[in-house]
């Protein structure tokens, strides 16, 4: 799809656009497959960087298997921006939850927006709009009340690394939408490859057994494979602010599953952040899709 075929950015334009709409249904569908992530996290008796390397590779191989057509690996800025940007995200991550509380480093990923909507006008010429910054605010609101008792000062290292996990999924937001013009699936591809590389020398301390092998399985195909090429093609057809703020429900799907599945209840507390989160996204989601 070429650059010029892309939407205007203005909301009178985007709210009519049926191809804008499929976009909104696609981040949120990309938020319920990264949710996932923890659950099947805990399946793997695994180093946790070799998780994140072998499911990079699995979702490299997948996205590959699937695009071969139009994979085009050009050397681009954007191209290669993207890719380290990726690479970064999901490595830096992984390395965060081993230096603080998984709380900590969700919700410092998730400054993520902030980033966007800063460089967003520089970078793209996508100028963020009042209810960018006010569905923002109310969305991190929600996020500090839905992990206010596991939140913790302790661990400034891996405060500092999640920070940089979530530049790193600011810009490669910024990037996939600049790069939209060409096939991201080529820098999904190369960012996977890149993060497989990294976690490669932690595979052979130990192996999983079949039950974990189906666990990355999962993990690369369902939780991370398919989500970032529905979030490639959705930048496509969504300013950048937008693609990063309606998935930010993902947090909060995360440990939904867990309590479906394995019983572990939320407090009060973060059943209340919880639904100002979703509360946010939805009416957010519904006001960029409406008639």
């Amino acid at each position: 799809m070429s650059a010029e075929s892309d939407i205007e950015v203005g909301p009178a334009t985007v709210a009519n656009d049926p191809a804008h709409r499929r976009a909104v249904l696609m981040l949120l569908a990309t938020a319920i497959l990264w949710s996932l992530g923890g659950l099947l996290i805990k399946w793997v008796d695994w180093n946790p960087l070799a998780i994140a390397g072998m499911r990079s590779l699995i979702g490299a191989a997948v996205i590959a298997l699937v695009f071969h057509k139009e994979l085009r690996f050009t050397g681009s800025f954007e191209q290669i921006g993207a890719a380290v940007a990726y690479a970064g995200t999901v490595v830096l991550f992984v390395v965060a939850n081993k230096l603080t509380t998984a709380a900590n480093a969700i919700l410092l990923q998730y400054t993520a927006p902030v980033y966007v909507a800063l460089f967003s006008p520089w970078f793209l010429g996508e100028r963020a709009q009042r209810n960018d910054w006010l569905s923002l605010a109310v969305i991190l609101v929600g996020m500090l009340l839905f992990f206010g008792d596991e939140l913790s000062l302790d661990g400034y290292l891996g405060n500092g690394v999640a920070l940089a996990s979530g530049f790193c999924f600011g810009w490669l937001t910024l990037f996939l939408r600049r790069h939209r013009g060409e096939s991201a699936m080529s820098a999904l591809v190369l960012g996977n490859l890149l993060a497989g590389l990294i976690g490669l020398p932690f595979m052979f301390q130990s192996m999983p057994d079949a039950m974990g092998w189906v666990g990355l399985l999962l993990l690369g195909v369902v939780q991370l494979g398919l989500p970032y090429v529905m979030y490639a093609l959705a930048l496509r057809h969504v300013r950048a602010v937008e693609g990063i703020l309606l998935p930010m429900i993902e947090p909060v799907l995360n440990p939904v599953w867990v309590f479906l599945l394995l019983g572990e209840t939320p407090g009060p507390l973060a059943l209340l952040g919880g639904a100002i989160i979703l509360g946010a996204v939805i009416s957010r989601a519904r006001w960029r899709v409406r008639d």
